[in-house]
């Protein structure tokens, strides 16, 4: 199995953003929320660190 950079980032984005739901949180709706929370930041943060490597390179 091949993964892109990107996928093994999101990849790695989703896994994480799982148990830290399950490990952080008391009830099944508050760990849902956090982990959709955690997932959409690590990948904001993805594209924002993608954007700046890219300007920082030209």
């Amino acid at each position: 199995m091949t993964l892109t950079h990107f996928e093994a980032a999101v990849l790695f984005a989703f896994l994480t953003s799982i148990v830290m739901g399950v490990v952080t949180k008391q009830t099944d709706r508050d760990r849902v929320h956090y982990g959709i929370y955690v997932f959409v930041s690590f990948v904001v943060a993805l594209f924002g660190l993608g954007w700046l490597m890219y300007f920082g390179h030209r």
